[in-house]
């Protein structure tokens, strides 16, 4: 059954760990994550992003492909299926159809009207007992990757953010989406510790987990991070794999078009790398 991220989160926190947030793309994805959190005895947050949803078939196709999963393949460790960055109104379909999390990244709007807005959302996920995550301070992304350096939150709004309710906080902290330019700063750790001493317990969330060198997402929890997302590189050691079983003209043996086995290295690709963060992250026998 899923459960809201606020628990797991809360734990995390406390316990000084994280848990990883993997985005999910397809059923292939979606099992490759469930078997390793169940395998490794760690709790674990599904990513969605509204494209992904889309091209999944719909918000009603994922959260059925998810709880017939849950089911069917016997998860017992904390799971939670947790729209990433969602408009208003896509976080509110989330919702209605069952999501148990939704971040709604209102970066875009004038602070005033961020706030009204998360306010709604936040009423709406309370009486369906979901979470929510709210962004302060937009993620760098690799259109402006060239800047080398990420949005950086104003520590002041997220306090004001944070006291409206929500259930954990991604800021910016020179942190970018995708693959991280040659000329990237780092994390901004001041600010991080600002960010921290204004928000108190809230969990924070560090998005544009790939890339970010290892002893710097030590830090990062060290500092208050409790959710940290992962979706490219789990992207990129898929496809690999999958271009490796093509260049050594593997569907060319024994029914080696069949798309099962096409997809088995890249699946088995997935659970490694999502193995490694949750050793990284110290979620391992934490469900």
């Amino acid at each position: 059954m899923l459960v809201s991220a606020k628990e797991m989160l809360v734990k995390a926190k406390e316990g000084h760990y994280a848990v990883g947030h993997f985005n999910i793309n397809n059923l292939e994805w979606t099992k490759a994550i469930l078997e390793t959190a169940q395998e490794n005895n760690s709790p674990v947050i599904l990513g969605v992003s509204a494209g992904a949803a889309k091209y999944m078939g719909g918000v009603k196709t994922v959260v059925g492909m998810v709880n017939g999963l849950l089911e069917e393949l016997n998860i017992t460790v904390p799971v939670a299926l947790h729209l990433d960055h969602g408009s208003y109104e896509f976080a509110i379909e989330c919702l209605e159809k069952g999501f148990s999390s939704v971040m709604f990244d209102g970066s875009k709007y004038p602070i005033e009207e961020n706030i009204e807005k998360t306010k709604d959302i936040i009423r709406r996920a309370k009486e369906k007992g979901a979470s929510v995550e709210a962004e302060v301070g937009a993620i760098g992304g690799e259109e402006d990757g060239v800047l080398g350096g990420g949005e950086v939150a104003d520590p002041a709004e997220c306090q004001m953010i944070a006291d409206l309710g929500v259930d954990m906080l991604a800021a910016g902290i020179g942190n970018i989406h995708g693959v991280y330019p040659s000329n990237w700063k780092g994390l901004n750790f001041d600010v991080l510790a600002a960010i921290q001493e204004k928000t108190g317990v809230m969990p924070l969330v560090l998005h544009g987990g790939t890339g970010i060198p290892d002893n710097m997402v030590k830090k990062a929890i060290s500092l208050g991070v409790s959710k940290i997302n992962v979706n490219t590189e789990c992207q990129i050691v898929f496809t690999e794999e999958t271009r490796k079983y093509f260049e050594a003209n593997k569907d060319k043996e024994s029914k080696g078009y069949d798309p099962r086995k096409v997809l088995k290295p890249g699946v088995a690709a997935i659970k490694a790398k999502v193995k490694e963060k949750m050793e990284l992250f110290g979620s391992i026998n934490k469900a």
